[in-house]
């Protein structure tokens, strides 16, 4: 028996996004960052220090190390980075080559839950109630309509803001999770391609190094199948049960089976409950308004696939004691739910979707003109003296092309904001413009008016030139405490050759060859000097007051 949807669609409701303004959405969620930035602490740096070490030709491709310490991470990622930099150097600089295949990535994750919503909601029990004299949505209009709110919903979720900007083999797990959550949707239409897309998905996930996330997967994919009504998706069991065996198979052969649960979950609820809050919104909250809407419909497949990856990326983030990174692999499922809330919102809950946007990212935008503003000249004096106490050393610099850039970006956010207050709009996907809007343009501006300040603050590049005062060029340099991220600084940014030893270690290599020796310390509680060693200077990272590096040398 079919059971009427809750959606209510009139054809004027069905109308899709301008592609004009779809594609500037895009442009200005995934460009902002790609050019002119440091790669920053702590993933981002050791992901691109693996890569580049990779593509110089100082480190191995199959068994890649920083500073002789190996990197247990997945290697197909970092492959793909390291390939970018060997082919595009010395045209365009290391990190920027590094950033052009996980920024397609990321366009490819929008493009793919693009057409997965845009298959599920062409499915019959996804079709919005017929009006006995017509007027109803059309099919393939109301898709439309839908697929792109599931993009403006993934744009506006604030977790993925940094997260999906870095180098990280994440942003690879995450365009494998898009393409199998598009394989499942497309199953009865697309014949054999959805059949080569899941059967490439999650081995992909697996060798980038999340094996437990592809077989989870793949189970739950196997069993939905087996249990749907299309003959067509019950013929597509068998190769997503073939692509689980493969991705077991590639897991095993590429080691990247780890145990990352977190035996201590409890104490930390809170905390993951206030992650799962801020890094999903305001999508969990249309996820949850569609679970109930269309609960009655939970065993059909545009409610039950993108229910089953959303769930699976929660339970595997509060699992691993509250991974973001975990939660991020979440984001096409709880796109595609929050685009089929749309057709069942009431419209104060829209009004307030929109009012809570307009007030929240206006406010940001005008609290970074405000911190621009004091570091280029000084005004308001209090701000200025709060970013000169968090910040010290920094002087800013003046460009006209990112003021330019982030001027366009604010006129239009006004006009966006006149567009959806002004007047009744009608667009499904209406309430989702200003989230996806303010996401982007908040982006668009720290990226702009705020990189060089938050270089300055993120990056080791300063911490770097400051260790150079008193490291010679082309030094070898031994360390001690220090993390991974800090190490990829001192081999790309300070080119040293680096000879690096976790905390604690007591017996140092390359004794003999080095002449330098950086050791972490804690502010306040300093290390007597190995024996051996002199020390030079007490240095750190121009925003971290809580470490310090001591540069030692031999007398």
């Amino acid at each position: 028996m079919n059971i009427p949807t809750p959606a209510l669609v009139a054809q004027r409701a069905a109308q899709p996004l301008p592609r004009w303004a779809l594609w500037l959405f895009c442009a200005a969620y995934l460009l902002p960052g790609v050019v002119g930035r440091d790669p920053w602490k702590n993933a981002d740096l050791t992901a691109f220090g693996v890569m580049a070490a990779m593509a110089e030709g100082r480190t191995s491709w199959l068994s890649p190390s920083l500073g002789g310490l190996p990197v247990d991470t997945a290697l197909l990622p970092h492959w793909l980075g390291a390939a970018f930099i060997w082919l595009l150097t010395p045209w365009i600089d290391a990190p920027m080559a590094a950033r052009i295949p996980y920024a397609l990535l990321l366009a490819l994750t929008l493009a793919l839950t693009w057409y997965a919503t845009f298959q599920l909601a062409r499915t019959e029990a996804a079709q919005p109630v017929a009006f006995a004299f017509g007027g109803e949505a059309t099919p393939v209009d109301y898709a439309r309509a839908l697929a792109d709110g599931a993009i403006l919903a993934l744009m506006a979720t604030l977790g993925a803001l940094q997260l999906g900007h870095e180098t990280t083999p994440e942003l690879a797990q995450l365009a494998s999770v898009a393409l199998a959550v598009w394989a499942l949707a497309a199953a009865p239409f697309r014949g054999l391609r959805p059949r080569l897309a899941i059967l490439a998905a999650l081995p992909l996930l697996a060798a980038c190094g999340a094996p437990a996330m592809a077989m989870a997967l793949g189970a739950i994919a196997t069993v939905l199948c087996a249990r749907s009504g299309f003959d067509a998706v019950r013929r597509f069991m068998p190769w997503v049960a073939a692509a689980t065996l493969a991705a077991a198979l590639v897991g095993a052969t590429v080691h990247s089976w780890a145990w990352r649960i977190d035996a201590d979950v409890l104490t930390g609820l809170p905390r993951i409950g206030r992650l799962l809050v801020w890094f999903l919104w305001p999508a969990w909250l249309l996820a949850l308004w569609t679970a109930w809407r269309w609960r009655r419909h939970l065993q059909h497949r545009h409610i039950s696939v993108p229910l089953a990856v959303a769930g699976l990326a929660v339970v595997a983030s509060v699992a691993m004691g509250g991974s973001d990174r975990a939660l991020m692999l979440g984001l096409p499922g709880f796109a595609v739910l929050a685009a089929f809330a749309l057709p069942t919102l009431k419209r104060g809950t829209s009004a307030a979707i929109d009012w809570f946007s307009v007030f929240f990212f206006s406010a940001c935008a005008i609290g970074a003109w405000v911190v621009y503003a004091a570091f280029q000249t000084g005004v308001p004096a209090k701000t200025a003296a709060n970013v000169a106490k968090l910040a010290p050393g920094f002087s800013a610099r003046f460009s006209l092309v990112s003021l330019l850039f982030a001027i366009a970006g604010t006129v239009a956010w006004i006009g966006l904001v006149r567009w959806r207050t002004g007047r009744h709009q009608h667009a499904l996907w209406k309430s989702l413009v200003l989230p996806a809007g303010g996401v982007a343009l908040c982006w668009l501006l720290l990226m702009t008016l705020w990189l060089p300040l938050l270089d300055y603050a993120r990056s080791y590049r300063p911490w770097t030139e400051r260790l150079a005062r008193h490291v010679p060029a082309g030094a070898c340099v031994i360390t001690r405490g220090l993390p991974l991220s800090a190490v990829a600084s001192l081999e790309y940014f300070g080119r040293w050759r680096v000879v690096a030893h976790p905390r604690g270690t007591t017996e140092l290599r390359s004794e003999g060859s080095c002449q330098v020796l950086l050791v972490s310390e804690i502010r306040g509680r300093p290390q007597p000097a190995p024996a051996g060693w002199r020390l030079v200077a007490r240095e750190n990272r121009p925003t971290d007051r809580d470490e310090v590096t001591a540069i030692y040398r031999r007398p």
